[in-house]
């Protein structure tokens, strides 16, 4: 939503009723993510995609048709015959759109969400896309993790469901879809809300102020992280050698990821990249580090330093649990030299890590080649919902 949320706010504050249809669940190898979106403005103007080509058309008609007749669809989008003339992903995958007519009416607090992801604050709109009575179709709960909520999905305890689904899945990053009963019961169905969770940019923190991190703290940017860079050497650690960071802090690394963690700045979408080099640097560091639950914890080494670093973690009283989270010597094995290419080596396994890939070449493997984002999803979310339950 965020690439077209500036045309849609436009036209919304204009007073116009715009067609979107929203991915709001994939199975297979769909082309695009849940919360991908397609506006279908006053003039007929086209903004954003569903499928990158695959059946924008048949969501561009479907648009116009729920802007005229004022009713909200829930569509699946499946595999498409080659003799079919209806619109289908040739591609295998399926989707399920829902589409909506957007106005002042239909999602009054647009504006509201619009500030909080302009000025970087979590916030996530849950959309009722199925229910038994179709005039609940379309109600929105805004959420926000602070507790605060606005509007309503038609009843207390979905809202109070929705609410908490909606919170865990902000500390995510992640959309997705949940299923309930028809009064909110988490073990029923018949009701689907979408939940779109707009969350600040993870966190990439590279530490060690080296050639390798500037490549790395490039990458990271180019992936969407926020991404600080973090030594306690101020003559390394400048703006000019890391133009591509949003922030070079001087620091003790150890001292500075343990102030952020205790400030509610680390999360599990965080990743980690120890490229110190050092043991007075990456011990302490490393000891920090593997007590959090964040997405990924890589230090850079040979295969020497590897062991000799974990003989260390051992007898600082790192547990062997804790040592399996992390991935030494870092990255994936492309053959990498240069910064750069190592830099696409860390990121290749950051992603793997994160989707659950594998590196192998997709010509020598069958299968979807999208993972299961979902249990991807419910996994991460288990263990944050752990680690808060264990701190409490």
């Amino acid at each position: 939503m965020r690439e077209i949320l500036d045309d849609l706010l436009a036209w919304w504050r204009a007073g116009h009723t715009v067609g979107m249809g929203t991915v709001v669940a994939t199975f297979e190898s769909a082309p695009r993510l849940p919360g991908a979106s397609l506006i279908v403005g006053p003039d007929g103007e086209a903004v954003g995609s569903v499928s990158g080509g695959c059946v924008e058309g048949a969501v561009y008609e479907l648009a116009q048709s729920v802007v005229e007749n004022d009713a909200p669809v829930l569509e699946r989008y499946g595999v498409s015959s080659e003799t079919a003339f209806s619109a289908g992903l040739t591609c295998g995958g399926i989707l399920d759109v829902f589409v909506e007519p957007i106005n002042r009416e239909t999602f009054p607090d647009l504006d509201s969400v619009a500030r909080d992801v302009d000025e970087g604050r979590p916030v996530a709109v849950a959309t009722v896309i199925e229910h038994p009575d179709p005039e609940r179709l379309g109600a929105r709960l805004i959420v926000r993790p602070e507790g605060e909520s606005t509007g309503t999905l038609g009843g207390a305890v979905l809202d109070d469901a929705v609410g908490d689904d909606a919170v865990g899945l902000l500390g995510l990053g992640h959309n997705g879809t949940f299923t309930y009963g028809p009064h909110g019961e988490r073990l029923g169905d018949g009701v689907k809300v979408f939940v779109w969770a707009f969350a600040p940019a993870p966190r990439m923190l590279v530490f060690g102020a080296i050639d390798f991190a500037a490549a790395v703290a490039s990458i990271g940017s180019f992936l969407g992280y926020h991404v600080t860079v973090c030594d306690a050497r101020p003559v390394f650690a400048t703006r000019a050698r890391f133009p591509s960071a949003d922030q070079v802090i001087v620091d003790w690394p150890h001292r500075y990821l343990h102030s952020e963690a205790e400030a509610g700045r680390i999360d599990g979408r965080s990743v980690l990249c120890v490229l110190t080099h050092d043991p007075k640097f990456d011990g302490p560091l490393l000891e920090t580090a593997l007590t959090l639950p964040v997405g990924y914890i890589g230090a850079m080494g040979s295969r020497r330093t590897h062991e000799d670093r974990l003989g260390r973690l051992r007898e600082a009283g790192v547990s062997e649990e804790q040592l399996r989270r992390l991935s030494s010597p870092i990255g994936l094995d492309l053959g990498a030299r240069t910064p750069e290419e190592t830099a696409i080596s860390i990121a290749a396994e950051i992603i793997a890590h994160r989707w659950g890939g594998t590196g192998t070449p997709l010509g020598s493997t069958n299968g979807p080649i999208h993972h299961d984002m979902w249990a991807k999803t419910t996994g991460a979310l288990t263990s944050v919902l752990n680690h808060i339950e264990s701190s409490t």
